[in-house]
């Protein structure tokens, strides 16, 4: 596609490296296709008013990275194998379980990690080598505050508490706001880790048939609800998204009703058109959870949590100490300095655009109508047909490399559905996890024809 001319909107650094991240993410989104011929380097300078040399160096980083191939007189073009400097991780991840953000096949965050770990060390910033105070060190909690409001929901540093992850943060918040025979509100189906809290605290689950304010209100009209947990954005599994109106009426019937809001919103990061949270409509009765887990990597071990006031931010400190000492220092160090330099938006940019190829890829191979997924998603959620059980399906499919997680591990009472959380992070490959998919397919497909012989 020799007539491709990036739009440098939102990319920051040099003009060289922008160009080459531009072409990353249009490999990324599909908008430029293994094989596809680049521009003449005087050709693009031309039309960008960049002098040639910035062009040059941008195809040769975009060349050290894996991106695009030089064949002499012919130019250059997109590499035909791609992910060539990012290993393939689905033997390491297929099975686990876990829903693990896609990597950039450009290995953008592996390239920021090396980068970014040498110039903190190198600067002598021996305070991230050692122990910090509880809530985290206060540079690191600035640049939390200045997420969180970017997520929509300003907050003073002291309410921001650095936590090991947000199952660290998750537990604590528990911890902080809940007795054990507590009744706590949240969907049907809920990530597993908040299962396993509440019942390691005796807490009492009342799943809501929707999560909406009105169906709050009966479940507390029935008995006292101390908390409510939700993720308000892509659910996991389910991957429903609470829209504007009825998170302003969930917070609005939280702070009539004394209810603490618990909010998780892990994959907010990721959405192009993020809504604000509840919280920020009730910041005097919520907790909020904001961990880069889901929008970069799990590895760093490194969340953001909220509380409703500085004494609550204190509690929530000592609870963190008491059950992690800390978040990684040195790792919440590398995402404070992505946070100043830019570097972060790149990382969940390419997540995002990674994410939200797999999903058109999804729909492509999947038949319509078949799962729900969001747009920047990397998880869908399959109600199957019957006479399809989903443990048995979930083995075939992760035998093909496609990691998937039965319904019943995130049922919080048992309703008889059938029906799988797949995973479209966890496969790095994009070939294999077509490979993977088209065997869903194809089962679904035998599945169905198999009961129209019989009806």
């Amino acid at each position: 596609m020799s007539t491709w001319c990036p739009d440098l909107a939102g990319f920051s650094g040099p003009k060289y490296q922008a160009v080459a991240d531009a072409l990353a993410r249009a490999v990324a989104e599909g908008y430029l296709h293994p094989g596809d011929r680049l521009p003449p380097q005087r050709a693009l300078a031309a039309r960008l008013g960049f002098d040639l040399t910035t062009i040059t160096r941008a195809y040769d980083l975009a060349r050290e990275r894996g991106l695009i191939v030089a064949r002499g007189r012919a130019g250059s073009f997109v590499r035909e194998a791609r992910g060539g400097n990012v290993p393939d991780l689905a033997p390491l991840v297929t099975g686990s379980g876990m829903n693990c953000p896609p990597l950039a096949e450009d290995g953008l965050f592996q390239r920021a990690m090396c980068e970014t770990l040498p110039e903190l060390l190198t600067a002598r910033n021996v305070a991230c080598l050692q122990y910090q105070r509880p809530g985290g060190a206060p540079d690191v909690r600035r640049a939390g505050a200045m997420l969180l409001a970017r997520a929509g929901f300003p907050s003073n540093e002291d309410q921001v508490i650095l936590t090991a992850g947000g199952q660290n943060a998750l537990h604590a918040i528990l911890h902080a706001t809940t007795r054990k025979g507590d009744r706590v509100a949240c969907a049907q189906f809920v990530y597993p880790g908040f299962r396993t809290l509440a019942r390691r605290l005796s807490l009492e689950l009342v799943p809501l048939p929707e999560m909406t304010a009105e169906a709050l209100r009966q479940a507390n009209s029935a008995g006292k609800i101390q908390a409510l947990y939700v993720v308000p954005t892509n659910n996991n599994p389910t991957t429903e998204t609470i829209g504007l109106a009825q998170r302003k009426a969930l917070a609005e019937l939280a702070r009539a009703e004394g209810i603490a809001v618990i909010e998780d919103d892990a994959y907010a990061l990721l959405a192009d058109d993020p809504i604000a949270p509840i919280g920020s409509f009730a910041p005097e009765c919520s907790w909020y959870i904001l961990s880069m887990s889901k929008v970069i990597s799990p590895a760093l071990r490194v969340a953001f949590a909220r509380a409703p006031g500085v004494s609550k931010a204190l509690q929530l400190a000592a609870e963190v100490h008491e059950t992690a000492v800390m978040a990684p220092p040195l790792n919440a160090a590398v995402v404070a300095r992505w946070l100043a330099d830019g570097r972060f938006e790149q990382i969940v940019a390419a997540t995002r655009a990674e994410a939200a190829a797999r999903q058109r890829l999804a729909r492509e191979i999947l038949a319509p109508a078949r799962h729900a997924g969001h747009p920047q998603g990397y998880h869908i959620w399959l109600e199957l047909p019957r006479g399809i059980r989903a443990g048995d399906l979930s083995q075939v499919l992760n035998a093909h490399g496609l990691d998937s997680v039965s319904s019943d591990r995130f049922a919080v009472a048992s309703r008889g559905t059938e029906a799988l959380r797949i995973t479209l992070g966890g496969v790095q490959n994009r070939d294999r996890l077509a490979a993977g998919l088209r065997v869903l397919e194809g089962n679904l497909g035998a599945a169905l024809e198999r009961w129209d012989v019989l009806v």
